[in-house]
């Protein structure tokens, strides 16, 4: 079903989107597939509710957002058993997923109470100068299937605390999850066309957004081919725009490092998701002294990684979610091979028993990795983790920086110093200092060169839902 004014309706055309597990390649549901027309009509919705929308105070969007996440909260459980039918992480990381989503409605509902202005002093007298903070307008929101409630609420939990109305087009792969969080702002009385969703084709329904002079701002979680895309098309109507895209994540150890940390901060980073993540460990860098060691007790821990299907017990690797993603770890590897690298573990895909009709591959380590290979820069998005050695902090921060990408980078040492030294010199957005898991609602996330422009997360992430607006009152002194 689409959403549209408050309304669940059908699609024009009666097409639907079929919603497959990837991990038994089961058809779990269907959904409406909607178009251009149902786009104009969302636009339409969001722009009508805007206004008013905008002129309630902050305390009852506060209310109606802490609604929402009670809703979700009630139903955790089963949002994140639907989240791992549709994209296949491990059940454990689904659950994590539903948490955090209304983690970042509760930041927001706070968040939104402290939307402040300024006075200004002035040059004159009988004048008196402001700044005030008002919100952007309609937005177009489009997200990911890798966190398929987790990118939702973290668009539009700041986008309605400031006091926008959006229009959401999910990933085709996640429409259901999608629905479940538009149902919790139904049933939270959030007034009609304040939020609209519509599922179908990228093309037809982002093509109708960007053309529209309605849509103030596109915010966008996905790869940079298609972000910049995107970043083009908005200058036609000049909109603001929010771009979370690629990475291509370096983790350094270095020999002063907990090796033991170290390794299952690897393991967390890399494996997470499948490895498929924007903030996934691509380029595991470790100092030459420790490598062997390293090595060992990594591909120690990779051996007991469990892969199969999300819901059972025990899992810790899902499946990816479609031929293509296998497809590509397979030929980054392949290449790998072909230029030196060795295949420590894994390496094969799983599609014989209970793997025969999912999307399996096992989790891989390589060694001997160097930066002529392909997953040296291209991002991987699965279960591949190759290891390249380094002698000096100098060198190493060299080749982290060598990239178009910018998101997400990770350290581990134990040298105070090393860690400011370090830290400060990595071209990268966020970086984890012996944390794997670096990211939380109250913090900002986003990246520099090729990984995007603006943030998503604490204070910072309401930001670019606000327009400022300067008042200059001359006075009859």
């Amino acid at each position: 079903m689409l959403y549209i004014e408050g309304e669940w309706i059908e699609s024009q055309t009666g097409e639907v989107i079929q919603v497959v597990n990837p991990a038994t390649g089961e058809v779990i549901g269907s959904v409406a597939k909607g178009g251009g027309n149902e786009t104009e009509k969302a636009i339409e919705s969001a722009k009508a509710a805007f206004p008013s929308w905008a002129k309630l105070i902050a305390k009852k969007r506060y209310q109606y957002l802490m609604e929402v996440a009670t809703i979700l909260r009630s139903r955790a459980d089963q949002i994140a058993s639907l989240i791992t039918k549709e994209m296949g992480k491990p059940l454990g990381e689904a659950k994590g997923e539903v948490a955090m989503a209304i983690d970042y409605i509760d930041w927001y509902a706070e968040e939104g109470k402290r939307i402040y202005g300024d006075t200004i002093p002035s040059s004159s007298e009988n004048k008196r100068l402001m700044v005030i903070r008002q919100p952007v307008g309609v937005v177009g929101a489009i997200t990911p299937w890798n966190f398929p409630i987790a990118m939702i609420t973290r668009k539009l939990a700041p986008a309605l605390a400031a006091g926008c109305t959006v229009v959401l087009k999910p990933a085709s792969a996640t429409p259901l999850t999608a629905i479940e969080v538009v149902k919790a702002f139904h049933e939270a009385k959030v007034p009609k066309g304040v939020i609209n969703l519509v599922h179908g084709s990228a093309n037809d329904i982002v093509d109708v957004m960007m053309e529209s002079p309605v849509i103030r701002k596109i915010t966008f979680t996905g790869s940079t081919e298609v972000g910049k895309q995107l970043v083009r098309k908005s200058a036609d109507t000049m909109k603001k725009v929010s771009m979370e895209l690629g990475g291509h994540a370096p983790l350094i150890v270095f020999e002063d490092a907990n090796i033991d940390a170290a390794v299952e901060g690897a393991i967390a980073s890399k494996f997470r998701n499948a490895g498929q993540t924007c903030v996934c460990a691509n380029r595991i860098y470790v100092q030459n002294s420790i490598a062997e060691q390293f090595s060992e007790r990594f591909a120690q821990k990779i051996n007991e990684l469990m892969v199969g299907n999300g819901l059972d017990s025990g899992v810790t690797i899902g499946p990816l979610i479609n031929e293509r993603a296998i497809e590509k770890a397979e030929d980054q590897i392949k290449d790998a091979v072909e230029k030196g690298a060795k295949v420590v573990v894994g390496g094969e895909r799983l599609n014989e028993g209970k793997f025969k009709d999912g999307y399996f591959y096992q989790p891989t380590l390589l060694t001997n990795a160097t930066h002529e290979m392909k997953i040296s820069h291209e991002e991987t998005f699965g279960p591949v983790a190759p290891i390249f050695e380094f002698e000096t902090e100098d060198e190493v921060i060299e080749k982290a920086n060598n990239s178009v990408y910018g998101l997400a980078s990770y350290i581990f040492t134990n040298d105070a110093s090393r860690i400011f030294r370090v830290s400060e010199r990595l071209e990268y957005g966020i970086v984890g200092i012996n944390d794997p898991a670096p990211t939380v609602a109250q913090a900002p996330f986003g990246g520099v060169k090729d990984s995007g422009v603006g943030r998503e997360g604490g204070k910072y992430g309401i930001e670019d839902y606000l327009e400022y607006k300067y008042l200059s009152l001359q006075l009859d002194l």
